[in-house]
């Protein structure tokens, strides 16, 4: 299982922009949607990749528990589904209601989202706080499909009480590890025609 870690945004980048559909309700959810909201958790999965199915059902968890204190929580895949049909938006509408995900799950059809945000794998993890600036970015915590840890998400979620209590999230943060974003051949970070 290859594994590729995320790029590490800068903190106090602003949020790239987004405006993508919804594979579940087919609405189309953008950035300025969340503005009210406390702090944002954008983060880039699929439905394929090992690394994302032994963190589902935390992200599952994670997300009310924090919806319910106004924080806004978006999922966007941006794999290309010609090579890789399993994450189809047809499909990811099946996993949202399977794994139970009470978040939008989006569909970057171009892969300029995921661009914008330089995510490098699935799944990759960015919290903005409430003037939408990165204050983490990162793994979920320190398990692995292969490593035996539990699934806790701690490290995002002291993040987030971080945030939420108006303090700075910890210095150390630890990129996140996966599978690598599927490019469309030709659209790959970097490349030039």
């Amino acid at each position: 299982m290859a594994a590729t870690p995320s790029t590490m945004l800068p903190l106090g980048t602003a949020a790239p922009d987004f405006a993508l559909p919804d594979a579940v309700s087919g609405e189309q959810v953008q950035l300025s949607h969340f503005q009210d909201s406390r702090a944002l958790v954008v983060m880039f999965i699929c439905n394929h990749c090992p690394f994302v199915k032994h963190v589902r059902a935390q992200l599952a968890r994670l997300a009310p528990d924090y919806q319910t204190k106004g924080v806004g929580i978006v999922a966007i895949s941006s794999n290309d589904v010609k090579n890789y049909p399993d994450d189809s938006p047809a499909k990811m509408k099946t996993e949202a209601r399977d794994a139970g995900y009470t978040f939008p799950y989006l569909y970057d059809e171009s892969q300029s989202v995921a661009k914008a945000y330089k995510a490098a794998c699935t799944p990759d993890f960015y919290l903005f706080d409430a003037a939408k600036k990165l204050v983490y970015r990162g793994q979920l915590d320190d398990s692995r499909p292969s490593n035996g840890k539990p699934v806790t998400g701690a490290d995002l979620r002291a993040a987030l009480e971080a945030v939420l209590a108006g303090k700075p999230a910890k210095p150390e943060q630890w990129p996140s590890i996966g599978c690598n974003i599927k490019w469309k051949p030709g659209n790959e970070p970097g490349y030039s025609k």
